[in-house]
């Protein structure tokens, strides 16, 4: 299993809850590190624009990958870099696997959106939330989110200022707003569940 280095993002965390349960996780930064790779995460802090930019290389093999059933997680400015564009820092292209625009959260509310907040699960059934009771607390840092459009299932959402998606998949690609690697027991489940999907 593949985690995406593009520059940002701290991939040891999230390396160390992968191979926490069970996963053989690896770090490449480049197109021949993910040719042959049977899964991929997409982790990620930091801005849209930068990441996107250092993802141009690699945009191609991962349409390439999930083309092939290859499943893709994509984590905190991961679940953003997967839709078809943002808003943040001007206008940038996403990769597209979701449709649906990457806003600001509301002024109204402290931004960024940093703590623990709960999850209101709206699909039982996703493969990320087996065994996530309603109502379980993870963990937030972001200041956008997606405003998703026809195509994409919302299986969970999260209320700071704005309902948002919070879990959000179109299989084989799944994606959380929050860091399962910073949330606990629920987080590291959540991995568990998709590494499961993974050897299916």
């Amino acid at each position: 299993m593949a985690i995406v280095d593009y520059g940002v993002g701290n991939l040891k965390s999230i390396r160390n809850g992968l191979r926490k349960v069970g996963a053989e996780a690896f770090v490449t930064g480049s197109v021949e590190g993910l040719k042959d790779v049977d899964a991929v995460v997409l982790p990620g802090v930091g801005a849209f624009g930068e990441a996107i930019r250092n993802l141009a290389d690699m945009s191609g093999v991962l349409r390439s990958l999930v083309d092939a059933g290859r499943p893709l997680l994509g984590i905190c400015l991961g679940l953003q870099l997967l839709f078809t564009a943002s808003t943040e820092g001007g206008f940038h292209r996403g990769l597209g696997f979701f449709r649906g625009l990457i806003v600001k959260l509301p002024s109204r509310v402290k931004i960024p959106h940093i703590g623990w907040n709960t999850l209101e699960i709206l699909n039982p059934g996703c493969v990320l939330l087996e065994d996530i009771p309603d109502g379980s607390y993870v963990y937030f840092v972001h200041s956008y989110y997606a405003k998703v459009e026809e195509g994409v299932n919302v299986d969970a959402e999260t209320v700071y200022g704005v309902r948002f998606p919070s879990v959000v998949s179109k299989e084989p690609v799944f994606a959380t707003q929050f860091h399962p690697e910073r949330s606990g027991k629920v987080g590291l489940r959540v991995l568990e569940n998709f590494v499961n999907y993974v050897r299916r």
